[in-house]
């Protein structure tokens, strides 16, 4: 495996070649398969596989091809869908077991999006039970004893195997970022509400993204260009070209990773500035504990709505750790939520107060710079006991700001680090374009040091 990947394993550049009638579309879908079924056996990212629909699929747009049809960078691309996702005519589990025969009526909206374009639908990836924190059956490609992390860990570990070219996640603490950079892909989860998720089971709706995963940022840009015209709040501020101004934050926020992570993202930053990136330091520091605890307010009280009583009913379909989480949010307060709600949303207090105001110099920053880099992880993947620890995740989905992950080292044992970059809210495409830059970067370093 290789963080660098070559053309025929991304979008970008197996749609090139599909251009080019260098391959069928059913030579791509072949090649997918091939990986599965050398793959699938010891990574478990599949809940189920809808292979003859998809050669079926694959032959109709071979024939589009024929006649000169071509509907755009995913004509002929395979991808996976999370299994909170509905796809019509498969089941949508959720990671349970008493969901297993819950056969969808029609496409969530972002499927349709996926098959307007002309992407073929592989099947239905990995999730832990409801999207929370138990840990799933898949396992990292990179070490099949390490977790790809979650809660979209088939996702990323279909991608990062070969098995697809692309596939769609969900994040409300951590589940896109964290299991990308564990597998070594791009993760993207866009400004809340820019995707549409009708059509999605909810666990905190608040809180709750729909997103890419890929091998790289640019098959992530189109894969997001696709899937934000489900939703009408799909509005870009501005989209950067050229070096871009990078934002850190204080050396305490920095402290919460393993040092070897923060040594991976020192010399990224020494990469990016030597490529002529400008990389300035935020002067204040900011209270993360205290957007930690609403974020999980928030999501506890939710998902206890969203769950309680059918966990009552069905006691034996939800695992220890969800089973905890909803137990936690019953006993929420309404004051603690709304408080929690309000800080989120910028609310103001009967004397005309921001009640977040102390996160003011926060989005003023964020507004200042292109993108703000910082870990996208604590460590690299831990063993399969967890999914890891979503940190340096949750607090963007709270805010509900962009963030993109990609690869940018190896550990001395061969697991991936990656970067997290976010921008202010709504500058998806900007942060996106900046993104492009630094992987690039990154892959001349990386080939640099490898040399």
């Amino acid at each position: 495996m290789n963080l660098i990947p070559e053309e025929r394993e991304t979008i970008l550049g197996v749609s090139a070649a599909l251009k080019a009638g260098e391959v069928s579309c059913a030579q791509i879908l072949k090649g997918c398969i091939a990986q599965i079924e050398r793959l699938e056996s010891h990574v478990r990212a599949w809940v189920c596989l809808d292979l003859e629909r998809a050669e079926d699929r694959a032959r109709e747009l071979d024939a589009e091809l024929a006649r000169g049809a071509w509907r755009g960078a995913l004509h002929g691309i395979p991808i996976g869908v999370k299994d909170i996702i509905d796809v019509a005519g498969l089941p949508t589990r959720c990671g349970s077991t008493r969901w297993s025969n819950r056969i969808a009526g029609a496409d969530a909206s972002v499927v349709s999006a996926l098959r307007e374009a002309g992407a073929v639908i592989l099947g239905k990836t990995v999730t832990t039970a409801y999207a929370w924190i138990d840990p799933p059956v898949t396992h990292n490609p990179w070490n099949l004893a390490r977790t790809p992390g979650g809660s979209s860990s088939g996702s990323a570990a279909a991608v990062a195997s070969g098995m697809c070219l692309g596939a769609i996640g969900s994040q409300t603490g951590g589940s896109i970022i964290r299991p990308a950079a564990f597998c070594g892909v791009a993760g993207f989860k866009p400004t809340y509400n820019f995707i549409a998720t009708d059509g999605v089971l909810p666990f905190a709706q608040s809180l709750d993204h729909v997103g890419p995963i890929a091998r790289t940022v640019g098959d992530l840009s189109v894969l997001f260009k696709c899937l934000c015209k489900a939703s009408p709040k799909f509005n870009p501020t501005r989209s950067t070209d050229g070096p871009p101004t990078i934002g850190l934050l204080g050396e305490a926020f920095w402290e919460r990773a393993e040092p070897r992570v923060q040594l991976a993202l020192n010399e990224a930053m020494r990469a990016y500035e030597t490529a002529g990136a400008r990389v300035i330091r935020a002067d204040d520091q900011f209270d993360f504990e205290r957007i930690l605890r609403c974020h999980r307010t928030i999501m506890a009280s939710e998902a206890s709505a969203n769950h309680r009583d059918r966990l009552r009913e069905v006691p034996d379909d939800y695992p220890p750790r969800i089973t905890s989480l909803i137990e936690e949010g019953s006993g929420i307060s309404a004051y603690d939520y709304v408080r929690a709600k309000q800080l989120q949303e910028g609310a103001h207090d009967l004397d005309g107060q921001e009640i977040g105001s102390a996160y003011a110099g926060l989005f003023r920053f964020l507004e200042s710079v292109d993108l703000v880099a910082i870990p996208a992880t604590v460590g690299p993947a831990p063993d399969l006991t967890t999914t890891g620890d979503p940190t340096f995740n949750s607090i963007w989905s709270f805010f509900g700001n962009p963030a993109v992950t990609f690869p940018i080292d190896l550990t001395p044992d061969g697991l991936p680090l990656g970067i997290q970059l976010v921008a202010a809210r709504g500058n998806d495409l900007g942060l996106l374009a900046s993104a492009i830059w630094c992987e690039e970067v990154t892959h001349a370093a990386l080939k640099e040091k490898r040399s």
